[in-house]
């Protein structure tokens, strides 16, 4: 796979994956308690990292990266259905590209590709625990305790 193959494909995968990303920063505020949130905070965080590994993989084969796409407009539903359709999203974009990546002959950019769709898969294990009603995800309170209050869906209110 010559850098003028590998430049639409890491294009494509660079664009479905930022939707994903926006998808769930959409989705995380809707989601009020907090174990899930911090789940989703998270998930956030990393998926912003696998964004900018491929923003610069786009560069280094020399093509341009994508405009950001516009934005899908705000999931709905319960939690529960917010956090299930996102991990349903991640299993088809997991199940779209492992194909495709296994084909990129570019040593370092097929790894990091690897490692991105790992990491969506182990995403996609934390939503569908979002999804049962799960709060556990990330960690469990103090023997004792319980946590109290909810997220707010906007920081900062001026």
């Amino acid at each position: 796979m010559t850098p003028t193959d590998l430049a639409p494909l890491l294009r494509e995968f660079y664009s479905e994956r930022l939707a994903l990303l926006q998808r769930h920063v959409t989705s995380a505020r809707g989601i009020s308690t907090y174990d899930v949130n911090n789940a989703y905070q998270y998930v956030i965080a990393r998926e912003e990292t696998h964004v900018y590994w491929v923003h610069r993989a786009i560069l280094d084969v020399g093509a341009t990266v994508p405009d950001v796409p516009g934005d899908a407009g705000a999931p709905s539903g319960s939690e529960r259905d917010l956090a299930s359709a996102d991990a349903a999203a991640n299993q088809a974009f997991v199940a779209k590209w492992t194909p495709k990546v296994a084909d990129v002959t570019h040593a370092r950019h097929r790894k990091m590709l690897q490692v991105v769709l790992g990491e969506m898969q182990e995403h996609q294990r934390l939503f569908q625990q979002a999804g049962e009603g799960r709060t556990d995800i990330i960690g469990v309170p103090v023997a004792g305790t319980e946590r109290h209050g909810v997220v707010l869906g906007t920081r900062w209110v001026e």
